[in-house]
């Protein structure tokens, strides 16, 4: 089971209220919310191996360069950090804290998201995959054969959405591993990426489901017009996709998540006990964290 830890503790935040404090007063939300979300998790489908991947770089320099826009709206100040509520930041190194003392493998790499580190470590797997996230990009990862699926959070954590290459198919009318190539086409404002303009969901499902890839899409674009032959693009996507080539040319960099970070061997076993005892009761008590870490602690054992 691969956390995309980010996409966790944000939602913890915004679904706990602040109110929920340590003994001097700090907000401690995030970091309560996602304690409970792993015990649920680990209760409801007792993986094996755990990790907690984590942004070392939310906006990585490689995807900024292919397209300048990436995640531009989200950049706080002139030093290039996120936009994060004030009451969430000091949250997150007590996460870390409480992650490492737990013992349950918290995985970031210089350079890469969250999204990387799982994309790496799904790649790497010998076996079954449970991606969590609330993030749509991952959906590019599902694999009925390995098997690898994402347990979405849209609907909350007891309520999961188990997305696998049917429901991908249902959902947006493509072939189940084709996520990627129709994210490129119709673009995410949530990330600063573009898209083709004039090319929707519906005209980027119907592209990627004829021509099978983006790779084959371009391949057609760039093929002399055969009037009626089956490889032939309809003529207002030509004109789209001609007019959107070089945003077609760099745009996979920044839309596909990379499978060849450099993360270190990791022992990802799930902890049956605290990695250091001592530190998790200093932490418990420093932040009021008594009743969520139990519940965890009973789950892992």
């Amino acid at each position: 089971m691969l956390l995309d830890t980010p996409s966790l503790y944000f939602r913890a935040f915004y679904g706990v209220p602040e109110s929920v404090t340590a003994p001097d007063g700090m907000p401690v939300n995030a970091v309560r919310g996602l304690i409970d979300m792993i015990a649920t998790l680990v209760r409801d489908h007792s993986p094996t191996r755990l990790a907690a991947c984590m942004d070392a770089d939310w906006r990585p320099a490689f995807r900024v360069a292919a397209i300048p826009s990436y995640k531009a709206h989200r950049v706080a100040t002139d030093d290039g950090a996120e936009t994060v509520p004030d009451a969430l930041t000091p949250q997150v190194p007590v996460i870390e804290q409480v992650l490492d003392a737990v013992g349950i493998a918290r995985v970031g790499v210089p350079g890469y998201e969250a999204d990387d580190v799982i994309g790496t470590l799904t790649a790497r797997a010998s076996g079954a995959v449970d991606i969590v996230t609330g993030d749509r990009d991952l959906f590019q990862l599902v694999d009925d054969a390995k098997p690898c699926r994402a347990l979405y959070t849209v609907r909350g954590i007891r309520n999961l959405q188990v997305v696998d290459e049917a429901f991908v198919g249902q959902k947006y009318g493509i072939p189940g591993r084709a996520y990627a190539d129709f994210a490129t086409l119709r673009g995410d404002p949530s990330d600063g990426l573009p898209g083709v303009a004039g090319i929707g969901d519906k005209t980027a499902a119907a592209l990627i489901t004829r021509f099978g890839s983006l790779a084959a899409l371009l391949a057609a674009l760039d093929a002399p017009t055969t009037a009626g032959a089956a490889d032939t693009l309809p003529r207002g996507a030509r004109g789209k996709l001609a007019a959107a080539r070089d945003y077609l040319e760099v745009a996979p960099v920044v839309v596909r998540v990379a499978q060849d970070v450099p993360v270190p061997e990791l022992d990802l076993t799930r902890p049956a006990k605290p990695r250091d005892p001592e530190r998790l009761v200093a932490l418990s008590q420093r932040y009021g964290l008594d009743s969520p870490l139990n519940r965890l602690l009973a789950v892992l054992s």
